[in-house]
């Protein structure tokens, strides 16, 4: 191949290459992305993109109760196994089981006919010796007059005398027998001891029952205790608290599944004198008027222990607050629509939707509740009220984006 040849397929491929390299570096933009620069570009070239609709509420200062929190179990403020007091055969229940009972009230009857002959006996022995220091008293006054008019020796007056005492000894035994037998004669009916409501009873008539026999278990749930634990920590808090001047403590059953209060009215009375070490925490009763029932002795509860409340607390709802790598923080909205993110430190809960704020924001703060997905430092936003919805776009907006759209879609040749 000549030199003139090889000259000229050099440059034919100089030409290609050029016009290749020509055509990409002046390959137009898609559509859809020019539409959208287009879109968000102003006559002046300043950026247009609309404000992001967000539900904003202010930080309010309000009362804040603060609680501690711990699982409890109920516990019958008496709980009473009735034993009867003296063997026999069970003639009757005088209770109905899973009703209540009054102190006082017959609850069973034991066979009294073995008692009754105790107790008939004693009367008897008493009644008898009963004559005796009778007589023996009125021969010792007899005695006496004698003894005057020397007919009778000191010796047998003294005799006489002790006789007397002797049988005044008798009758005192006699009617500490009667006592005792008629002590064991009303043992068999067997008395309630408390206010309660009778469970289960464990024998029936006919049975021959011992003192070692339970008839029936009373629980008292008229007040009723709820029994807590707290970890150690929190004890100087609940001391401080207890020992203010003023009412106890009130306390409050949560019921364990969705954590609705089931009993109010509760107060704190005993706080344990020692802390358990091999759990770190230490035990407290509190009780409960519990009179519609609401505790059941044997149920679990959460136990909702108020120990302060703060005043003015910084509150704003818990939606609002996000957790980032270096810790919360909120999307604030300044004064210019933009937001930033503000970091912040939760002090506590208040109820189920609601948190305190402790540093990071002041009172009259604007933060953002819904809407910070869209959201980045810096964005503008269109602040709207809780459950407020953004207006739709007029139709001068409309056409203008349209516009805008056309404009930047156009090809370069």
């Amino acid at each position: 191949m000549s030199r003139f040849w090889k000259i000229a397929l050099i440059a034919v491929a100089v030409i290609v290459v050029a016009g290749v390299g020509f055509r990409l570096l002046h390959k137009p933009a898609p559509a859809g992305s020019a539409s959208v620069h287009a879109a968000n570009k102003g006559k002046d070239g300043k950026d247009e993109t609309p404000p992001v609709p967000v539900t904003v509420v202010p930080v309010v200062r309000q009362n804040v109760p603060v609680y501690l929190t711990a699982l409890g179990t109920v516990q019958a403020l008496n709980t009473v196994t009735v034993n009867p007091q003296v063997g026999g055969q069970l003639l009757s229940l005088e209770f109905t089981e899973g009703q209540p009972v009054k102190k006082g009230q017959l609850l069973a009857q034991i066979d009294p006919r073995t008692y009754q002959a105790a107790y008939d006996q004693a009367v008897a022995r008493q009644r008898q010796d009963q004559a005796q220091l009778e007589t023996a008293r009125s021969n010792l006054a007899r005695s006496q007059d004698l003894a005057a008019q020397g007919y009778i020796s000191k010796q047998d007056l003294d005799t006489l005398r002790n006789t007397a005492a002797q049988y005044e000894a008798a009758v005192a035994a006699d009617a500490a027998s009667v006592r005792d037998s008629q002590v064991q004669l009303a043992y068999t009916k067997v008395i309630s001891p408390i206010d309660g409501l009778a469970g289960i009873r464990n024998v029936d008539p006919g049975n021959v029952v011992t003192t070692s026999t339970g008839i029936v278990t009373l629980t008292q749930l008229h007040p009723i205790n709820v029994m807590f634990t707290l970890p150690e920590q929190n004890l100087d808090m609940v001391r401080r608290a207890a020992a203010k001047e003023g009412a106890a403590l009130q306390v409050t059953a949560l019921d364990r599944t969705d954590a609705h209060p089931i009993a109010s009215g509760g107060v704190l009375k005993v706080v344990d004198n020692q802390i358990d070490t091999s759990t770190g925490t230490f035990r407290l009763k509190s009780e409960f008027p519990n009179a519609n029932n609401e505790l059941w002795p044997g149920q679990f509860v959460n136990v909702r222990l108020l120990v302060n409340t703060v005043d003015g607390g910084l509150v704003i709802p818990t939606q609002a607050v996000q957790r980032g790598p270096d810790g919360d923080y909120v999307y604030q909205v300044q004064a210019d629509s933009t937001v930033k993110m503000q970091p912040v430190t939760v002090a506590g809960e208040v109820g189920d939707s609601h948190v305190m704020i402790g540093t990071g924001l002041q009172a009259g703060d604007r933060v953002v509740t819904e809407g910070q997905f869209r959201l980045k430092p810096g964005s503008k936003v269109n602040a709207l009220k809780p459950g407020e919805v953004p207006a739709a776009p007029t139709a001068a907006e409309l056409e203008k984006a349209k516009q805008n759209a056309k404009g930047g879609g156009r090809r370069r040749g």
